[in-house]
């Protein structure tokens, strides 16, 4: 049997979104119910999953796989930010569990 953590907890909420989310990418707050794609060190809501019509669908719980070069990640808890590309550790912020780490990815917890 394999590990699989997708499916767990997962938590949705629409917000507007500014004209660049795209699905995919990691999103904070810019304004009142309006979510914005995530600039390197920024601390982020959750994950866009899908833009539709001016709104977008972000996972603000549960399991997702995000790209990281940072080689530092380990299993466990672990502050982490927006980097360029993915995520990156910080040394303030806001705490994820990470499961699963590989050479170009993680999964955690949101």
């Amino acid at each position: 049997m394999n590990v699989n953590f997708k499916g767990y907890g997962e938590n949705v909420a629409t917000f507007i979104a500014s004209s660049t989310v795209e699905a995919g990418s990691l999103v904070k707050m810019s304004a009142s119910d309006t979510v914005t794609p995530c600039s390197a060190n920024d601390d982020f809501i959750g994950v866009c999953v899908g833009v539709r019509n001016g709104y977008a669908t972000v996972q603000l719980e549960g399991y997702v796989e995000l790209a990281t070069s940072d080689s530092t990640i380990t299993a466990g808890y672990n502050i982490l930010v927006a980097a360029s590309t993915g995520v990156k550790s910080a040394e303030s912020g806001k705490s994820y569990l990470v499961v699963t780490v590989g050479t170009d990815r993680v999964g955690i917890i949101l």
